[in-house]
């Protein structure tokens, strides 16, 4: 089996205040149960072993768009409201951090408890999946953090987490059962890191005569893995630039939702009142739903949904958040009833921006545009983990209007 990718993130030290937490497990809830309802349960597990998709969960739900610390905090968030709902989802989380991860093959057994699933099986692929980036992979990182996602139907992915001290960085490795050949021979979907360089990486295919030699010493057999298709590297740097960004997608939504939305577009939506930041919001976040995989090579277009708890690229706007959660929870809630209006808006949002994209051009006025979304911060309740956002000094010469359409 191969990984499905993997990524390198610089390390960020910190930790995600309580109000924003809240919200990340709420809305990550939230996109997790609408993806399972509107394709599948396998859906999510395929759209979780994507490490471009998962940077783009991470940046929408307001954590720092290119840190390491998405994934401890997405997984965490998740495993936290996920589970609680893992039998009517049919989406069971393991793992965790530091100690959590070492109990991952417990925790399969118990899923197999309930599912009817080989927890045995399961939990001997935790532990292989954890023993190749780790060990048969020698690339300087060492793993603290594992998470193995199933679901009641027995597809599955791992994220793991490693660490290099010498240069500050960690790489997330992706895992994904589907087509799954061979643990050992090319098995990632995904790894996201940067090239440090030559490494000894016994999973390459031009391995396979030490990989023999070393099965007859060990006298271990593999069983099945992913394939490496993709690889994610985020920047140093904190704030965003133009450069990470597909302007001609922001500019596009941008557009849509605050210049050019359509005449009967309340109604579309369904959601009397919503004002165009609002908008903004949820069309990313629709994105991140119904998006196919091209539309996330650019991750940090994503955080310019809820912004960021560093403030960069502005400050977590609560209030639009909070309308974010409810107008999912509402549709999610309408559409199990059987009224399915909001779910098909919500999903028509996302459809008129990538449409509006065709023969739109934008103004690359993007650092107009963040200076923008920080002076208005205030009124969306703006935070960050430095405080509450304030308003512009009125000395402060105004940014004008928003020129990137």
């Amino acid at each position: 089996m191969k990984r499905s990718g993997s990524a390198d993130l610089p390390l960020h030290n910190g930790h995600v205040p309580l109000w924003l937490s809240e919200r990340m497990a709420k809305l990550g809830l939230a996109i997790v149960e609408t993806i399972a309802m509107e394709f599948s349960t396998e859906e999510v597990i395929s759209k979780l072993a994507d490490p471009f998709w998962f940077q783009s969960f991470g940046a929408v739900m307001g954590m720092d768009w290119h840190s390491s610390g998405i994934t401890t905090s997405v997984l965490g968030a998740l495993k936290k409201s996920v589970n609680p709902h893992s039998k009517e989802l049919g989406i069971y989380i393991c793992g965790g951090k530091g100690k959590h991860s070492m109990k991952t093959p417990d925790e399969l057994l118990f899923v197999g408890e309930r599912t009817g699933l080989n927890g045995t099986e399961l939990a001997g692929f935790s532990k292989l999946t954890a023993k190749v980036d780790n060990t048969a992979i020698q690339d300087g990182f060492q793993l603290y953090q594992h998470n193995f996602i199933v679901t009641d139907k027995g597809g599955w992915c791992v994220i793991q987490q490693g660490m290099n001290n010498s240069n500050g960085m960690a790489r997330r490795y992706h895992w994904h059962s589907k087509d799954l050949q061979s643990f050992i021979n090319e098995p990632h979907t995904f790894i996201y890191g940067r090239n440090q360089g030559k490494i000894l990486n016994l999973t390459a295919n031009n391995a396979s005569l030490a990989r023999e030699k070393s099965l007859l010493i060990a006298n271990e057999n593999p069983d099945r893995v992913l394939k490496e298709v993709n690889h994610l590297v985020m920047p140093n740097h904190h704030d965003i630039r133009m450069k990470d960004v597909n302007m001609k997608r922001l500019g596009a939504m941008l557009w849509v939702t605050h210049e050019n939305q359509p005449q009967d577009f309340e109604s579309l939506l369904m959601l009397k009142g919503m004002g165009p930041r609002a908008l903004q919001s949820l069309a990313l976040v629709s994105e991140v739903i119904y998006g196919t995989p091209t539309r996330f090579e650019d991750p940090a277009r994503f955080s310019f949904a809820h912004g960021g708890k560093d403030g960069h690229p502005f400050p977590v706007p609560v209030k639009v958040f909070d309308e974010t959660i409810n107008t999912l929870q509402t549709a999610i809630s309408r559409a199990k009833i059987g009224n399915s209006d909001k779910i098909h808006a919500i999903k028509k949002l996302s459809e008129i921006s990538i449409d509006a994209e065709k023969n739109f051009t934008p103004n690359e006025n993007f650092d107009a545009l963040i200076q923008k979304e920080r002076d208005e911060s205030y009124k969306y309740g703006g935070r960050t983990i430095f405080g509450k956002a304030q308003p512009p000094k009125k000395d402060k010469p105004s940014s004008g209007q928003m020129s990137l359409f």
